[in-house]
């Protein structure tokens, strides 16, 4: 599928879709550019965006594929595309795959994961496969035991290994730990994830001769971000025109950033997609222009709308939802999510604020007796990973550390300090 004009694609959703006919519903009838549109809401968005009863498609889930995005086992999203959409999506990813270092007759190992309508695994070996330059596929997956991942690669002597940086590094501390050398790896792909210092030297270990690059930037939700610009600095990546349109906006007026350095969000307009449109959807990250080539700009981590901690994505709603469901006494007044990085891993924090009058906020205590804020704590946490699985997993397979609550009064909260709001997610990891 070739890309569209963004005035049709414009008219096209608001004709066919509900949920854009009425987001679109105040603006007047031939609005085509994009900064007279609004932002799409992520809550909003998701609402409409049922499997039953569907607001967001333009026509009917005949002919189609459906994967899982983030969000919860009790309000799962999903994203679908058509054959001629997903076509369109491998084959511009696949592309940038060049630019990562993709080179011709390069062994590929896809250790990302398979199966539970997730897309990670079949879209890179699509991309692959769309790839312009010949290469040999090998379909690993990344649940794969390591006892029979690592002798895989080396008999078939893999020279790319594209994964999440957990994956990679899980790989690289059995290498390590195993005294095994698979001397043939000279590529390290990853995605899904930011790559920390901390994991560059474990895979350097590990691999000696491998270069780490970014994969390329992309979800299933919002579609193609950003294809690498090769260089130092793997943060860096460019959009994938025509079949994309990347924004940075302001965090404070929501007003497009045009000049070097100044950071925003990221909102992706996707020109491909017809089933499920997406116009202006926030990609969860912050970015800043670069300045250093047409459209180049560097990913700075996650914003509001989600934060991903190790493998595992979670939505600040996800978060909220576990508070409200926990919290039957309505004690918690306020709450960020604090993700940090120490011993090699990330954690989340979950900061807990307290009303005035709550002993156990006002100390910073666990506090103690069935209403407590420990009983409170340990609620909350029990919710959330209720309802997000793939976290206690990932705990118990060594690549996040546990849950953790943190109490605090509502003036410990960090504000923005221009306006005062509340920020949300916080994302204390480095990031150089």
């Amino acid at each position: 599928m070739s890309a569209q004009h963004l005035p049709d694609l414009i008219r096209f959703a608001r004709h066919h879709s509900p949920y854009y006919r009425d987001l679109y519903a105040s603006l007047p009838p031939h609005t085509d550019r994009l900064a007279d549109l609004p932002v799409i809401d992520q809550q909003d968005f998701w609402a409409a965006n049922t499997l039953q009863d569907n607001r967001v498609l333009t026509g009917p889930l005949s002919e189609a594929t459906v994967y899982k995005t983030g969000g919860t086992t009790g309000s799962p999203k999903f994203s679908v595309y058509t054959r001629d959409e997903w076509r369109t999506f491998v084959t511009s990813f696949g592309q940038g795959l060049v630019d990562a270092g993709l080179r011709p007759g390069h062994r590929v190992a896809d250790l990302f994961y398979a199966g539970e309508l997730y897309a990670s695994f079949l879209f890179v070996l699509d991309s692959l496969a769309h790839a312009p330059v010949d290469n040999v596929r090998l379909p690993i997956g990344g649940g794969a035991p390591l006892e029979s991942t690592i002798p895989t690669l080396r008999e078939l002597a893999a020279q790319v290994l594209a994964g999440t940086p957990t994956t990679l590094c899980r790989l690289a501390e059995q290498v390590v730990s195993t005294g095994v050398r698979l001397d043939s790896v000279e590529l390290l792909l990853f995605g899904g994830e930011a790559l920390f210092e901390d994991q560059r030297r474990l895979l350097a270990t590990a691999f000696p001769g491998a270069e780490a690059r970014s994969i390329g930037y992309a979800s299933v939700d919002a579609g193609l971000l950003g294809r690498p610009v090769p260089g130092s600095d793997t943060r860096v990546h460019e959009p994938f025109s025509p079949y994309s349109v990347v924004e940075i906006l302001d965090d404070v007026t929501g007003e497009p950033v045009t000049e070097p350095g100044r950071p925003g969000r990221v909102v992706v307009t996707s020109l491909f997609r017809r089933l499920m449109p997406i116009i202006r959807f926030p990609a969860g990250d912050r970015a800043e222009w670069t300045g250093t080539g047409p459209g180049h700009f560097r990913i700075l981590g996650r914003a509001e709308e989600g934060v991903r901690v190790g493998p595992v994505s979670l939505y600040t709603q996800d978060v909220q939802d576990a508070v409200a469901a926990a919290d039957t006494a309505g004690r918690v007044v306020g709450l960020q999510l604090v993700v940090r990085r120490w011993d090699g891993r990330d954690g989340l924090v979950l900061r807990l604020a307290t009303a005035p009058g709550d002993d156990g906020g006002a100390s910073g205590a666990p506090g103690e007796g069935a209403d407590g804020p420990r009983a409170l704590a340990e609620a909350v946490i029990a919710e959330l990973e209720t309802v997000r699985p793939l976290y206690p997993d990932s705990v118990r397979a060594g690549f996040v550390h546990p849950l953790a609550v943190e109490w605090a009064r509502h003036r410990d909260l960090a504000v923005n300090p221009r306006t005062g709001k509340l920020v949300r997610v916080l994302d204390e990891r480095p990031t150089a």
